[in-house]
């Protein structure tokens, strides 16, 4: 794990200033560590360790997630606002990828819908990837998930310039304040790049979110 102070400084220097807006404000922080990080079934490094903040007030959310990755750290900024009836959410929002190392990855920016209903939730992404020396890569990423009794199943798809899907089951459950994770990952040749090398991968995790008081 190699996640950087650097980092870390940027996720809190993007969300405090943003502390005390409101009355009803919420702030929290998270902090986590993977065996292996994998993000829509593409494998971005091992002993993975993560930290970010969140804040919300009414129905608007803003936040940022810091990660270590093969190479570098990866940043995540996102904002957005969403909307709650009964068992119906809704959100519309919009998401910032950020590498540290250009040698691993480079920046991507996403329109993002997320949708659910009781037990089951969607994902609808539209993003465009920065290209050393070419144009940006346009692409879409749909995803649906079921959970209950803290087991889920996910299904993701990609178009445009990527391809391929993923397929993910889990189980997570909380203890002591801590949130722990098992999944079973399996990737496709074509979304992994590398032909007739589907993966499977065993993912384990734990995690701890708390609240920051405003007042």
């Amino acid at each position: 794990m190699k996640l950087s102070i650097g980092a870390v400084v940027l996720v809190a220097a993007l969300v405090t200033p943003l502390v005390g807006v409101a009355q009803d404000a919420e702030l929290s922080a998270n902090v986590g560590f993977l065996s292996d990080y994998f993000y829509r079934g593409l494998p971005q490094g091992t002993s993975s360790g993560s930290a970010g903040l969140d804040f919300a007030v009414s129905k608007v959310y803003l936040g940022t997630w810091a990660a270590d990755v093969a190479a570098g750290n990866e940043v995540d900024v996102y904002a957005g606002v969403g909307h709650e009836v009964d068992d119906f959410s809704i959100s519309l929002g919009g998401t910032g990828y950020f590498y540290t190392d250009n040698t691993f990855d480079r920046t991507y920016l996403e329109g993002n819908l997320n949708a659910g209903y009781g037990a089951i939730s969607a994902e609808f992404s539209y993003g465009t990837h920065d290209v050393a020396g070419a144009d940006n890569e346009t692409y879409w990423f749909l995803a649906g998930t079921v959970e209950q009794w803290g087991l889920y199943a996910t299904v993701g798809v990609f178009g445009k310039a990527f391809d391929g899907e993923y397929y993910e089951a889990g189980y997570a459950v909380s203890v002591a304040d801590f949130d722990l994770t098992a999944a079973w990952i399996y990737s496709t040749d074509d979304i992994l790049g590398t032909p007739d090398v589907d993966e499977h991968t065993l993912v384990f995790g734990i995690s701890h979110t708390f609240d920051i008081d405003l007042n």
